[in-house]
């Protein structure tokens, strides 16, 4: 997935960066809210994490925009602030979720992963394909019944497939998903990593297919 942090301390930004990064996700920082403006001029992300209190404005100001730009991208709002009208403030000025600071990291994945499940409208974890099977919670993969040991970002590529089997995925998509703008990205990155991933599925009936000229997709068989 592809994370917006935003937020204004560096020292926080860059361990919750880190955090997610070693999730396999991509994460672009914006330190005030014109900067995040700026990214999601140029991007698309799965999820956004905000700050409250920036240098240039509230971050409710920034989620009103954002609600009435008809951007549906998922909130989870961070912040000093624990009283319950704060909460309530936020969930009603168009948040997914909220996490009061300082936070436990592992609490902060696991709202992540539960408003990107609710965004996709199931509750349930476990995905299949073919004779492949998939639990995001746990990261684990089976292929035909037998357990396979992904990396992060083998995990999140898988992902990427199972969320449109059998649909054409560019380079540039797979790229776009995967990493940052601060991450230094060769020219057959995606390529090394598809490769990775096919060697990981053998044996089974999921299979990654190479479209020349347009891209990847995930086939059964």
């Amino acid at each position: 997935m592809r994370f917006l942090l935003v937020e204004d301390n560096a020292e926080l930004s860059a361990s919750v960066a880190a955090r997610l990064g070693l999730e396999g996700h991509g994460v672009d920082c914006a330190g005030t809210l014109a900067e995040a403006e700026e990214f999601l001029l140029v991007a698309c992300y799965d999820l956004i994490l905000l700050d409250i209190m920036l240098p240039d404005g509230d971050g409710r100001d920034f989620l009103v925009r954002h609600r009435r730009a008809e951007r549906t991208t998922p909130v989870i709002v961070m912040t000093a602030r624990s009283a319950v009208s704060d909460r309530v403030d936020a969930l009603d000025t168009g948040a997914d979720d909220y996490i009061t600071k300082p936070f436990d990291f592992a609490e902060l994945e696991a709202r992540c992963r539960a408003v990107l499940r609710r965004r996709g409208g199931s509750a349930q974890t476990l995905r299949s394909f073919a004779d492949l099977s998939f639990d995001p919670l746990s990261a684990t993969v089976s292929v035909a019944g037998e357990s396979r040991d992904l990396r992060s970002r083998e995990v999140r590529l898988l992902e990427l497939f199972l969320n449109a089997p059998g649909r054409i995925l560019s380079k540039e998509h797979l790229c776009d998903r995967l990493f940052s703008f601060s991450e230094p990205v060769t020219d057959n990155a995606i390529e090394v990593y598809v490769g990775r991933l096919r060697k990981k599925l053998a044996g089974g009936r999921a299979r990654i297919e190479t479209v020349r000229g347009l891209g990847y997709r995930l086939t059964d068989g």
